[in-house]
């Protein structure tokens, strides 16, 4: 390199001396393939600095007015060494928002340069490109929390030293992410997250939306054997307070996406570097503390990238007058504990799980504090589930298929349990639960009941009803006796009211009186029937006719009931509408008709008579 250095001097230098001894400076320059204006200046610096002159010099500008002063990059380098995690679009905020003296604050383009000379950022792999996951926002706050729970924390037992850990049940709002939930438990239960959920609810009101993974404590999607039938107290304290509860897909935390980026920030700033701690109430403080600077202090880039905004600043509560309107809604073993925390929390001891059997003695004591019996009367709600079947401490109510997804109000006392939809009750049948029993569901979370829908008592010679299916052939089995209902009632669900000496079969959710039979059933006999109720409101007679079709025959005559009736032959081997009236059939024929008078009394057996018959031309 020393000698192309020489190389070059020694041919400048012979150029120069060239010029200086008289020679065109034209003809130089052309000969040693320079400019002529290069030619000159070699000459003027030889001139001034001889030999030294001649050398290369650096290109770089005397000064540079955009240059990053080093104080600057002094005060850049130095919150890098102190945070580690920070990156360059942190530190700008950072120094947006507490501005140092003298200090201007660079681009996120210079300060990652800064980083770069400094030697403070790591090489990492290149990352993958964007999913094309649709990215979502809520328009405002409390519209939308996101739930879910969290491990890692530490707790050390100082007498023996065994580390165990412990759970943080976490939410977030979707337009703000502020943190509405950060609660420390022993353990994940039901019980324990339903409870944080309350205290968020009590100090921030109602959101209108929730969504959750599927875990057992948010949802009895995928339990084959849930207490609830559908429903886990999570769901209950959604639908009593009007909050859709959203489930995401299996296998897929991107649909919770604002929990689960809350999530790896926690971890790596708190549990990283937070020790094991020696109880619960230690840990929750420092969860606290972490948390409120979370919220107030530290600026979230996912709500601008450009300038410092906090949670806080975009996040609202509920304003009071609005929770005033409508009062939140808990589960008496919840609504205790959230209004006073530190006493109930003691007098509860350990968190369990909502669906877990609690002893007699706790149910008991929490009736006592309620100011009730422990045989008075109880209401609850389920959700029919999949198989159409439910269970209240082990007794089965049947509501079949049709009814899945429904929810089922429960009247229970030790004599009956009345089921009720949307106000019309459906079932009532003997309650197989006991005083204990009664207990334990109050305990749960099962309200007072008001008044029966039904009398809860079977006099001698009262009224009674009973629920039975019609075989196919049209006939129930009641009481030991095979009595005929009606053909055309095959194969249906129909209730039947006793009364003195007539039975009436009525449809189960209008009432309508569809037959009345004789009853053959002593008076005696009645209480032991199977499914017998106190009976409900009477009957009413049916309004409309039994509709049903009939084909003529080749001489134009309809038989209905065993009734004939000529139509003519004109109308042979025509199917015609005939409304079956309690002492009129009502024809209809050619775009008219016809009513005559009932000769018989027998009832209708068949909807549709015999089929069309295909007529085969001979040639």
């Amino acid at each position: 390199m020393a000698l192309v250095v020489l190389s070059v001097v020694e041919q400048r230098l012979d150029a120069v001396r060239e010029v200086l001894s008289g020679a065109e400076v034209t003809e130089v320059s052309l000969r040693y393939g320079v400019h002529r204006a290069t030619l000159h200046r070699w000459v003027a610096r030889y001139l001034t600095d001889q030999l030294a002159g001649l050398v290369d010099r650096s290109h770089r500008p005397s000064s540079c007015p955009h240059q990053v002063a080093p104080s600057v990059e002094v005060v850049v380098a130095e919150m890098r060494r102190r945070h580690p995690r920070w990156g360059a679009k942190r530190i700008r905020m950072e120094l947006l928002r507490r501005p140092v003296e003298g200090v201007t604050v660079p681009a996120v383009r210079t300060i990652v340069r800064i980083l770069h000379r400094q030697g403070l950022v790591q090489a990492r792999p290149r990352k993958k490109p964007r999913s094309a996951y649709i990215r979502f926002e809520r328009p405002g706050p409390m519209q939308l929390w996101g739930i879910d729970i969290v491990g890692g924390i530490r707790l050390v037992d100082v007498a023996t030293g065994v580390v165990r850990e412990a759970k943080l049940v976490t939410g977030v709002d979707d337009h703000s992410r502020y943190c509405v939930i950060a609660v420390v438990v022993e353990r994940a239960t039901g019980r324990a997250v339903c409870l944080a959920f309350a205290q968020a609810l009590a100090a921030f009101g109602v959101p209108e939306e929730v969504i959750t993974d599927n875990g057992k404590q948010f949802t009895d999607r995928f339990g084959k054997h849930g207490t609830r039938n559908g429903e886990v107290l999570f769901d209950k304290i959604c639908r009593r307070n009007a909050i859709t509860h959203r489930l995401t897909a299996p296998a897929s935390p991107n649909q919770n996406g604002k929990v689960e980026r809350f999530h790896g920030t926690f971890r790596p700033d708190f549990l990283d570097e937070a020790g094991p701690f020696t109880s619960l109430e230690a840990a929750q403080a420092a969860v606290d503390a972490w948390v409120l600077e979370y919220n107030i202090d530290r600026p979230h880039q996912a709500l601008d990238d450009k300038l410092p905004v906090t949670p806080t600043e975009r996040f609202a509560p509920v304003p009071a007058q609005q929770r005033a309107v409508l009062p939140l809604w808990l589960p008496p073993t919840l609504e205790s504990v959230v209004a006073q925390p530190e006493a109930q929390a003691q007098a509860q001891g350990p968190a369990r799980e909502e669906s877990s059997c609690a002893t007699d003695e706790p149910a008991t004591t929490a009736l006592a504090g309620m100011g009730r019996q422990p045989a008075d009367a109880v209401e609850l709600e389920r959700v029919v589930g999949p198989s159409g079947n439910l269970s209240v401490r082990g007794q089965q109510f049947w509501l079949g298929p049709a009814r899945v997804g429904q929810l089922v109000r429960f009247w229970i006392n030790c004599d009956f349990i009345h089921l009720t939809i949307g106000g019309t009750r459906v079932k009532t049948v003997r309650s197989h639960l006991s005083v204990t029993d009664l207990a334990v569901l109050a305990a749960q979370g099962a309200t007072p009941a008001g008044p029966p829908p039904l009398a809860s008592s079977l006099e001698p010679g009262s009224v009674i009803e009973v629920e039975r299916a019609v075989a196919r052939g049209g006939t129930v089995a009641l009481g030991g006796h095979v009595i005929l209902a009606a053909e055309i009632l095959g194969g249906r669900q129909v209730g039947i009211r006793v009364e003195g000496t007539t039975l009436m079969f009525f449809d189960l959710d209008t009432r309508e009186l569809l037959r009345t039979r004789p009853n053959p059933i002593p008076v005696g006999q009645w209480r032991h029937l199977r499914g017998v109720r106190p009976a409900g409101p009477p009957l009413r007679p049916s309004s409309e006719p039994i509709t049903v079709e009939r084909r003529a025959s080749n001489t134009g005559v309809i038989t209905v009931c065993k009734q004939q009736v000529a139509l003519g032959r004109v109308h042979a081997h025509e199917t015609v509408t005939v409304h079956v009236a309690e002492t009129t059939l009502t024809i209809e024929v050619d775009g008219e008709t016809r009513t005559v008078r009932r000769t018989t009394t027998l009832p209708v057996r068949n909807i549709k008579g015999d089929r069309p018959r295909t007529v085969l031309s001979i040639s």
